[in-house]
């Protein structure tokens, strides 16, 4: 049975230059995390979106739209 109050969110994840995974949630403003692994910023970043979602309201709510790559 599918849960229906879950929601999903997109986790933009890049390298530090200390060798760090650093995650944002684009749909919630301020909402960002790092982990020394993926796995490790991963759970870090669930416990964010937790916490930004205890403070959500409309204007800190976003619809993520998307990622397109451009070549110059």
């Amino acid at each position: 049975m599918l849960d229906t109050n879950k929601r999903e969110f997109y986790v933009i994840i890049e390298r530090d230059e200390d060798g760090y995974y650093v995650g944002e949630v684009p749909q919630l403003k301020a909402c960002y995390s790092q982990g020394e692994t993926i796995d490790e910023l991963m759970n870090n970043i669930k416990e964010v979106i937790e916490l930004c979602l205890e403070e959500e309201t409309d204007a800190n709510f976003t619809e993520f739209v998307g990622i397109q790559k451009v070549v110059i």
